[in-house]
């Protein structure tokens, strides 16, 4: 379910950003504004998201999707040492995979500039330190809301939904800057056929330190509550 959630999660964005950015396509020439056809890929995205964290052959064993998000899960004690392996190993192993059945597909409308494969790598122009920043606060806050709606009795028939919209906007936000990681088996998936590990501790290292330091405080708080 982790593989082939992160699969279907990699397989729609290598489809609608290579549709929607090489120059090629009926899409790119239909959409010219660039902020719109942003726009229309972090719909997708959300959308996609959503029906991930929805469907019955992805939702059951939770639609982590992201090591960073199964290690946050294992630290709060909602999974096993063993699961979380095993999750992290095919949310990988799914998600590259799904990449390379898009590149036999699309062909150089996937592996062409400027879509390549759907690569995690900085904007133009924008430091290495401004997108580690935005990769560790976009994880932050997808934790803080994750953690703390889940815990609401009303909210939490929504939290799914909110992880989707966050996704969107995300994508809107972080995506110029950063490339909108947040999630390490993503960045890798995207990485290894195109061969492209620009500033790449970014996207391993910055939703982890995002995603703990959410989680560690609000534990933190959790416990004053208690005290």
């Amino acid at each position: 379910m982790e593989a082939l959630g992160l699969g279907i999660f990699m397989v729609s964005a290598c489809f609608f950003t290579a549709m929607l950015e090489h120059p090629s396509t009926q899409w790119h020439k239909a959409i010219p504004d660039a902020t719109v056809r942003l726009v229309c890929i972090a719909v997708a995205m959300g959308a996609t998201a959503i029906v991930i964290f929805y469907s019955p052959v992805t939702a059951p064993s939770g639609a982590h999707i992201n090591p960073a998000v199964t290690l946050v899960m294992l630290r709060m004690k909602q999974i096993n040492a063993k699961d979380a392996f095993f999750y992290i190993i095919f949310q990988t192993i799914g998600g590259t995979v799904a990449v390379y059945i898009m590149i036999l597909l699309m062909g150089h409308v996937l592996t062409d500039d400027p879509v390549k494969d759907v690569v995690t790598v900085p904007g133009k122009n924008i430091s290495v330190w401004k997108a580690a920043w935005y990769e560790m606060a976009i994880a932050f806050v997808m934790i803080t809301m994750m953690l703390n709606t889940s815990a609401h009795p009303v909210l939490k028939k929504y939290t799914r939904i909110f992880a989707g919209i966050l996704v969107c906007g995300n994508v809107i936000i972080a995506g110029p800057v950063s490339g909108f990681g947040m999630n390490p088996a993503r960045s890798l998936a995207s990485a290894i056929p195109a061969h492209i590990y620009t500033a790449f501790w970014i996207y391993m290292l910055c939703p982890f330190i995002g995603m703990f330091a959410a989680a560690e405080w609000y534990v933190l708080l959790q416990k004053k509550k208690v005290a």
